[in-house]
Order: C-alpha cells, then sequence, then structure tokens
C-alpha cells in the first residue's frame, strides 16, 4: 500500500461556513461603509477586540470553505497579506546592513 493511499482526499465541497465566519467575511468586503474607524465597526459589530477579529480572519484566508464563500475577497485578502509580510521582510532585511 502506498503512502498517498493512506492519506485523506480533500474534500471537493468544503463544509459551509459558520454563520459568523460569514458575516466576518461580509464585514470585511464593505467596512470601509462603516461610520468611524474600523476597529470601532468591529467592537459594535461582533464583540471582538481588532486582535481577535483579525486573527478569526488570518484563519479564514487560509480557508477552503471561505474561498469557496467568496474567492474574490478571499484571493484579495491573500494578495494584501503576502504584500505586508514581503513589506515586513524587506524592512527587516534592511535593517541588518
Amino acid at each position: 500500500m502506498a503512502v498517498a493511499d493512506e492519506l485523506p482526499m480533500p474534500s471537493a465541497n468544503p463544509r459551509p461556513l459558520a454563520e459568523r465566519d460569514a458575516r466576518i467575511l461580509s464585514f470585511e468586503r464593505s467596512w470601509w461603509r462603516h461610520a468611524g474607524a474600523k476597529e470601532q465597526a468591529i467592537r459594535k459589530e461582533f464583540g471582538l477586540s481588532s486582535a481577535r477579529y483579525y486573527q478569526l480572519l488570518g484563519g479564514l484566508i487560509d480557508s477552503p470553505a471561505a474561498l469557496a464563500h467568496d474567492p474574490m475577497l478571499i484571493k484579495r485578502l491573500q494578495r494584501v497579506r503576502e504584500a505586508r509580510l514581503a513589506a515586513r521582510s524587506a524592512r527587516l532585511l534592511s535593517r541588518d546592513d
């Protein structure tokens, strides 16, 4: 028996998003419509600290279910995250010189 035969196959249909996860994606798609700072809107909408919200969002960005739910938004958020990581790495590398 090959090792590949022992690995579970990825699901073609990821399980649906939880209601809160769908709300987070909806909020992220249109947060700029809320009055005031984003952190205040997060607290009002979800009752979460901005740090916890971003932890949840980070997990959603890597979620196959979120990608199936809103591929354009997830791909955009992945690009933004990658750009921020690249910028952070560039800053750290420039400090080493």
